[in-house]
């Protein structure tokens, strides 16, 4: 009997997100993206079908060249307008009881003293329920909206990452120690002051005194997922990822990866089990496999290669769009690393242009047939190393309807799909364990402030003498 695979909903809070022009199609709820009950009845679909989370993308910024004319995003609602999934999974988080709630945030849209208390503030409505996807970011426009030139460098930004969640990792495992909340009401203490500490993180980019407000929420540190596919991403994701959304184009690409970045785990003192892989792919259902490809077809008439071409937008490090005639060894780029590197793999037979890369993404990872076949493709991933997958959909809520209704009950009966979810948090549900477990960086921090400098000049005094602040 096959393990069960775990199913995420990739979703974003927009009308275009990847399946660009499906949005025109009849049954496309995606429109009425603003409605709350949009979302609302789908995270109930998706509960009552026993989907792991629903995970939720989202951009800071316009894709492609900041100074270029930006009127196909908004024709086409590509990821323009969109809204902030931190504001919405709150009402999720109220409306559901078992799904987990992924979010995306990039670290240059939040300060990180800021987020670690919304994340926690969500993870305590939920009862532990909450995801951080980590991101960089891609695009200039975003950039500029925070006051940057432009898009940090690629390695940069990682580096601005690593402090990133550091300062969060110190907020969350190690201001509040075990047992400080007490809520004791005949001695009048609520929290015992001794156990709730300052972190006094001092680094290049950020100066945090803390302690954190919130109290240690069911998970304390969000389950962590990461979505880079590039070498800085990958090693990123070795250090501190729990889940990896990969886009790779066939399941033995996707094996090459999930090797590369278990072993980068190892390494680190890390389990290679301590990750999780979830390709992303889309479905097109049949009874038949004629029926399926005559479906097939009829998505393809709604397809933008347009938004396509606009989504996939590759600028140079100045901010310019690079023509889709230029051979991929010829761009020099801070954007989607991962997808150049996967596209020599996709077209060894000769150098490919970045039109190439573009028409590829538009159809990749599509899963065309019946349910039996899609059970027999999906197979075929897991024997990769995949450990989940995150479906991506035509319609909402059409797409995870069909889904649900037709894939899901065959992959129960080989095995591949729960049937009940696991009792406790969203890490319990997928690890057995509420909290990080002792390999993962952030568990370092656990009880490392107890006796920890009283002010800034102490921890600049420790720090000047070379000794770390947390001990």
């Amino acid at each position: 009997m096959s393990k069960p695979l775990h199913f995420n909903a990739f979703v974003m809070n927009t009308n275009s997100h990847i399946q660009h022009g499906q949005w025109r199609r009849p049954d496309a709820g995606q429109t009425e993206f603003n409605d709350v009950n949009t979302w609302i009845d789908l995270a109930r679909i998706l509960e009552d079908a026993k989907f792991d989370a629903m995970f939720f993308a989202d951009v800071s910024g316009l894709y492609g060249d900041s100074d270029a004319d930006y009127e196909t995003y908004v024709r086409h609602g590509l990821q323009i307008p969109s809204n902030d999934p931190t504001v919405l999974l709150g009402a999720l988080a109220v409306t559901t009881k078992n799904i987990g709630l992924a979010l995306t945030s990039n670290v240059m849209q939040n300060h990180p003293f800021n987020f670690a208390r919304q994340i926690s503030t969500l993870d305590h409505i939920s009862n532990g329920r909450v995801a951080w996807n980590i991101v960089t970011g891609t695009q200039d426009n975003g950039a500029r909206n925070y006051g940057l030139q432009q898009l940090t460098d690629h390695a940069e930004r990682y580096r601005w990452a690593d402090e990133y969640v550091d300062v969060t990792y110190k907020l969350w495992e190690g201001s509040w120690d075990e047992g400080a909340l007490l809520k004791d009401k005949e001695a009048g203490v609520y929290a015992d002051a001794s156990k709730v500490h300052k972190i006094y993180h001092e680094g290049p980019r950020y100066r945090v005194e803390g302690p954190h407000l919130p109290s240690p929420s069911p998970q304390r540190t969000p389950l962590l997922f990461q979505a880079g596919s590039s070498g800085a991403g990958a090693d990123f994701a070795a250090r501190n990822a729990e889940a990896v959304f990969i886009i790779a184009p066939t399941p033995a690409i996707a094996k090459q990866q999930i090797a590369a970045t278990r072993a980068l785990a190892v390494k680190y003192g890390r389990k290679p089990e301590d990750i999780k892989f979830f390709p992303g792919l889309s479905f097109i259902i049949g009874d038949t496999e004629e029926e399926a490809l005559a479906k097939a077809a009829e998505y393809d008439e709604y397809v933008s290669i347009e938004g396509f071409l606009a989504h996939s937008a590759f600028v140079d490090k100045t901010g310019r769009v690079y023509d889709e005639n230029t051979l991929l060894k010829d761009l020099d780029t801070n954007t989607a690393k991962g997808f150049i590197d996967w596209a020599y793999l996709a077209f060894p037979d000769h150098e490919p242009t970045l039109g190439d890369l573009v028409r590829q993404r538009a159809n990749v990872n599509r899963v065309i047939g019946t349910p039996e076949q899609i059970a027999d493709h999906l197979q075929e991933w897991q024997d990769a190393g995949a450990d989940g997958i995150n479906v991506i959909n035509w319609v909402l809520p059409g797409s995870f309807v069909e889904f649900a209704d037709k894939v899901l009950p065959v992959l129960r009966e080989r095995g591949l799909a729960q049937s009940e979810y696991a009792p406790g948090t969203l890490r319990e549900k997928l690890f057995g364990d509420a909290r990080l477990n002792e390999r993962h960086p952030a568990s370092a921090y656990r009880g490392a402030f107890a006796d920890g400098p009283s002010n800034w000049d102490e921890a600049d005094a420790l720090r000047a003498e070379g000794e770390p602040v947390a001990g």
